[in-house]
């Protein structure tokens, strides 16, 4: 954002301010204020940049350049961070704890969201009901391992096409689940 100190009914000072309530965008102030103190009290307020006027053309485009691609680097290293396990359409995003399937973000319950990233962590590994009534619900099954099926249940009417022939999470007979890949 390029902003002017000066402007009619309100300043920029309290543009600034109300923009970094809600957004955390670059901000260049420009401004005929030369005086250090305006400097300070700009910068103060939230703004990346100062420019007094009269400046060169060339100067403000490469101040805004600076400060995109710096913005672009703190924002893309910031996205990178985050831990994203994908699998065939499935997104499943741990640190933002959301998910994706095929593009549309579908909402899980924690406990949908913990037995579905763990099965997708350990692919093509089987597991029984009460292993993992161990790992999601950290602690041992006294025959509430019905609990798992019905959490299996619902996760897969959120990310497969057809329930009745599982795409993702695969039920081995006699033995428990397997996260398919």
């Amino acid at each position: 954002m390029i902003l002017d100190l000066m402007l009619p009914g309100t300043d920029g000072f309290e543009i600034c301010r109300q923009v970094r309530e809600i957004k955390d965008i670059p901000i260049i102030m420009v401004s005929a204020k030369k005086e250090d103190i305006d400097k300070i009290h700009g910068l103060g307020m939230g703004a990346d940049d100062y420019i007094t006027k009269p400046f060169s053309p060339s100067e403000m485009v490469a101040r805004v350049k600076a400060h995109m691609a710096r913005y672009e680097r703190l924002v893309s290293a910031t996205a990178a961070k985050n831990d994203v396990i994908e699998i065939r359409g499935i997104k499943i995003d741990k640190t933002a704890r959301r998910v994706w399937v095929n593009g549309e973000e579908k909402n899980f319950t924690n406990k949908e969201f913990d037995l579905l990233t763990f099965l997708a962590e350990n692919p093509n590994h089987v597991f029984t009901k009460d292993e993992l009534f161990r790992e999601i619900w950290d602690m041992e099954s006294i025959g509430d391992i019905a609990t798992v099926t019905v959490h299996i249940k619902k996760i897969r009417e959120k990310i497969e096409f057809n329930t009745a022939k599982p795409q993702y999470i695969e039920t081995i007979w006699g033995v428990g689940y397997r996260f398919k890949v």
